[in-house]
């Protein structure tokens, strides 16, 4: 999933968020900010019960974090949802292509737009493909 520094850039070159089922956020700026959430129909916890673990299915939970705005959460997306979005955001483009190579330490997504080879380097794919999709978002939005 992209990490937390990226998808603040995303969000703020405009990336919008529509949340589904399964989606992680993050909600930055807080205390929960290190926290990984899902989007969940259901909450579901592993614990320990009678020596073993389980998991363990509750009907409600209460807690504190009764709700947020979805303007105040920050969406992770996966690596395919990335790669998906990306692919989408050239379709229409000539002469463009996205290809990824990922060694032990780093991926490079080279991204083909308009002709021209753009490469963009990161721990992760979908990091890498990140990189890239903020060009994209820079580029409309006559940022680059």
């Amino acid at each position: 999933m992209v990490s937390l520094e990226l998808a603040l850039r995303l969000k703020e070159f405009g990336l919008e968020w529509t949340p589904h089922l399964h989606d992680f956020f993050s909600i930055p700026n807080t205390a929960l900010e290190d926290r990984l959430f899902v989007v969940s129909d259901m909450m579901i916890d592993v614990q320990r019960l009678y020596g073993q673990q389980m998991i363990t299915f509750n009907g409600a939970v209460e807690w504190s974090l009764d709700y947020i705005t979805i303007a105040e959460a920050l969406w992770r997306p996966s690596e395919s949802q990335i790669r998906s979005m990306l692919v989408e955001r050239l379709k229409g483009k000539s002469a463009s292509k996205i290809t990824l190579d990922c060694s032990e330490h780093r991926c490079l997504c080279i991204l083909t737009y308009d002709g021209k080879p753009l490469e963009f380097e990161a721990n992760s794919a979908s990091d890498a493909y990140a990189r890239a999709y903020i060009f994209m978002l820079k580029e409309s939005n006559g940022r680059a």
